[in-house]
C-alpha cells in the first residue's frame, strides 16, 4: 500500500494551490490522514489532519487560516486547499496516514506515507 501526492509546482506569492493524495494498493477511506511539509534544512512540521469521518480537522501554526483540509470518504483521498501562499510556504509537502487519528499529532508517527510533492512558492 502506498500514498501518492500530486498538484505541487512553482506558483506565486498570494497564489492558491491544491494538494490531492490518494491511495495504491489500499484504500484509506477509513484512516485519518494529514498533511506534513518539509523545508530545506529545517525539520519536517505537521501542516494539517483530518479524522476518518472528516468531522475533525487540526492545523498547525504554519496554515491556520490559509489552508483547509478535506477528504472524499469514498476514494480514500484527502485534499489541502492552499490560499495565500507565501515563500516561507516552500517545502515537499507529505501525505500520512494512520489508523489513529492521535498519530498524526505525534511527530508524524503514521504507518504510511508518501514520497512527497514539491510546493515552491516565488516571491
Amino acid at each position: 500500500a502506498q500514498l501518492i501526492e500530486s498538484g505541487g509546482r512553482l506558483v506565486q506569492a498570494g497564489d492558491s494551490l491544491r494538494l490531492s493524495c490518494g491511495g495504491v494498493g489500499h484504500t484509506f477511506g477509513t484512516y485519518a490522514m494529514g498533511w506534513f511539509r518539509q523545508a530545506p534544512g529545517k525539520e519536517r512540521e505537521f501542516v494539517a489532519g483530518v479524522n476518518r469521518d472528516g468531522v475533525d480537522a487540526r492545523y498547525g501554526d504554519s496554515g491556520r487560516g490559509r489552508f483547509a483540509i478535506s477528504r472524499d470518504l469514498v476514494k480514500g483521498t484527502v485534499y489541502l486547499q492552499m490560499n495565500n501562499l507565501r515563500p516561507e510556504d516552500t517545502a515537499v509537502y507529505y501525505c500520512a496516514a494512520d489508523a489513529d487519528y492521535g498519530k498524526l499529532f505525534l511527530g508524524g508517527a503514521c504507518e504510511y506515507w508518501g514520497l512527497g510533492t514539491q510546493v515552491t512558492v516565488s516571491s
